[in-house]
């Protein structure tokens, strides 16, 4: 809404540079007009600066701007602004009054969501994310993926897009193998129901387990006189690793003991998995199975030898030459004939589009994976599928911990489960000092509901391509820059309005009248709410939920600072309290709603 009123008076403004221009025989073309926002609220809303046309009129900025504020108001009186000169710059100060009853009957009148908008509407966009093996839980790096790709496919449905959110379940390959191998060999037929564990971390369990027999056995090796370094000793037959490789081989063959295990696990993990997805309010439309889709990959690599696209090297190995884009070359089949992630990937990707024609797909994974998707997507159009070119990836930065990287195969990482379970516990805590029990209510499902704000929140309140630190005793602190503390804003808000429909019979009759919100904060507050539709627009244009974390965190701060010096249900008038109890409305209605699309839940209670 802000946006339409700018480009309104800058419509405006450059209809009368061209009236000017044409009067004054200017010669060429005028520059184009810059919208800004002043520094100080005093200066106005608006500013437009005039250095690029003083030369072109041949008037000092300052003398320029009283020009064009003197013609603008001549012929036009707007009733919707007042024109100001500041220096070289003409400015605009809003009639907020205006602005404000537009806004309470767009947000709290009107019919729909106010943010949504149709900038991408007629637009089917698939968005891939999650992506776990079956090798291990969900962990950290998981959850940074999670819910940049669920806030993200929020954020494209608000801009008009029709969206499907898709899940490939990486259940096949030399890692899954890995674990496979080692409960064969230390499993002793135990199950998840027998150890009482959840069968993501049981699977994981056994994951970790190969490293270690891995490393024992590289130690022995030494112990007995070997001289190959790790990586080359890893290779000769009867390693562990080369096992692995040799049960990936009895897979890819089907080979019915190795088949019967691999069903057995992979249905452990994903019982698990589904949990997890549950506990953190992480969905999906569609699941894809790289066991699916391999065999396509490979059938497409062939193919692709065929036509001369790819070509074979003296062992048997199937690659592609990468000259075209700057870089070597890549294996695409290995000599034994089994596939690689990129291999699937060919193949996910060509199902994916038979089965649902997008006009895009963003694969939301790790920077680490940036050469990965430049070899998929040139690989893709080199066989001839003109939608490859539709193909983004959306490259997000590692979580680290304080103390450094995590590392699944030494089992360093930060368990999703675990983590969500401290948050809980950290919020409970919080909810008991205060003594909010009673208030609360329902102290587990509040809590669990904190520790979900505070780590979505957390996680997207970071631009997407950079790194992060994860510390969860700042993720759930309800003071600065957190999830808690907006739901704190939200849950106040929500007992004020609370103790307004207590009252309101004594308020029939009285009306909103948008000229009451003249005080500062007021009309920053008006320009803050009608500037959301732009950032939710933005946000979809650039995949980027930290806008709307940045957004939500401006508009708190603000609100916060003006509830305190000013009352809402004790002011001076019923008209203004009718009027600032609407200001809260509209504020905790663009709450509920961009709320949504951060995942972090509202409470009405805290």
């Amino acid at each position: 809404m802000l946006d339409e009123v700018r480009q309104e008076w800058k419509a405006l403004l450059e209809t009368e540079l061209r009236d000017m221009a044409r009067a004054d025989r200017v010669s060429g073309e005028l520059p184009p007009v810059v919208v800004q926002t002043p520094p100080k609220p005093e200066l106005g809303d608006i500013a437009f600066p005039l250095f690029a046309f003083a030369k072109a009129f041949r008037m000092a900025p300052p003398v320029l701007a009283g020009k064009l504020k003197a013609d603008i108001e001549a012929k036009t009186g707007r009733p919707d602004g007042e024109l100001l000169v500041a220096g070289p710059y003409l400015n605009v100060r809003l009639n907020m009054a205006n602005l404000a009853d537009n806004l309470y009957r767009t947000i709290l009148q009107g019919q729909g969501t106010y943010g949504a908008n149709d900038s991408l509407k007629g637009k089917r966009i698939m968005v891939e994310f999650s992506c776990p093996n079956t090798n291990k839980p969900l962990h950290l790096g998981h959850m940074r993926n999670d819910s940049i790709g669920s806030s993200v496919s929020a954020i494209l449905k608000a801009n008009g897009a029709e969206v499907r959110k898709v899940n490939l379940i990486n259940n096949r390959g030399v890692h899954i193998c890995k674990s496979m191998l080692a409960y064969q060999k230390f499993g002793g037929g135990e199950t998840p129901q027998s150890t009482d564990m959840k069968g993501d971390h049981f699977v994981g369990k056994y994951y970790v387990r190969f490293a270690v027999w891995e490393k024992e056995a590289y130690a022995e090796y030494q112990k007995g006189g070997g001289t190959l370094s790790e990586e080359d000793w890893r290779k000769t037959p009867g390693t562990p690793d080369s096992q692995a490789q040799t049960m990936l081989e009895q897979w890819e063959k089907g080979d019915p003991e190795v088949l019967r295990l691999w069903t057995l696990m992979n249905t452990w993990t994903l019982d698990g998995l589904s949990e997890s997805y549950k506990t953190m309010g992480i969905s999906f439309d569609t699941y894809y199975y790289e066991s699916n889709t391999y065999k396509l990959g490979k059938s497409e690599v062939l193919k692709g030898v065929e036509q001369g696209v790819f070509y074979r090297e003296q062992d048997g190995s199937v690659w592609v030459d990468l000259a075209p884009i700057g870089l070597d070359k890549k294996v695409l089949l290995r000599k034994d004939g089994t596939s690689l992630y990129m291999t699937q990937d060919i193949g996910t990707a060509i199902t994916r589009h038979e089965d649902w024609p997008f006009d895009s797909l963003i694969y939301v994974v790790a920077s680490e994976q940036q050469y990965h998707f430049r070899v998929l997507f040139y690989v893709l159009g080199q066989l001839g599928y003109p939608w490859a070119k539709e193909l983004h990836h959306l490259s997000y930065g590692m979580v680290n911990l304080p103390e450094g990287k995590m590392k699944s195969r030494e089992g360093t990482v930060v368990d999703a489960d675990d983590l969500v379970s401290q948050l809980s516990a950290l919020a409970g805590e919080e909810i008991a000092e205060k003594g909010r029990e009673e208030e609360v209510g329902d102290v587990k499902g509040t809590s669990a509901a904190i520790a979900l704000g505070a780590l979505n929140y957390y996680l997207l309140e970071v631009t997407p391509e950079r790194d992060m630190v994860f510390n969860p005793k700042e993720s759930i602190s309800f003071n600065g820059n957190t999830g808690p503390y907006l739901q704190y804003m939200g849950a106040r808000i929500s007992s004020i309005l609370r103790k307004f429909d207590e009252e309101k019979a004594a308020y029939q009759g009285v009306g909103f009248d948008g000229r009451l919100l003249s005080q500062t904060q007021e009309r920053e507050m008006v320009a803050v709410l009608a500037k959301y539709p732009s950032v939710v627009t933005k946000a979809g244009a650039t995949f980027d939920p930290s806008l709307i974390c940045s957004y939500l965190y401006d508009l708190s701060k603000l609100f916060s600072s003006w509830y305190h010096d000013n009352p809402v249900l004790k002011a001076e008038s019923k008209d203004l309290v009718v009027a600032r109890v609407a200001l809260c409305k509209m504020v905790v209605t663009v709450f509920r709603d961009a709320f949504d699309l951060i995942g972090v839940p509202f409470l009405e209670k805290m």
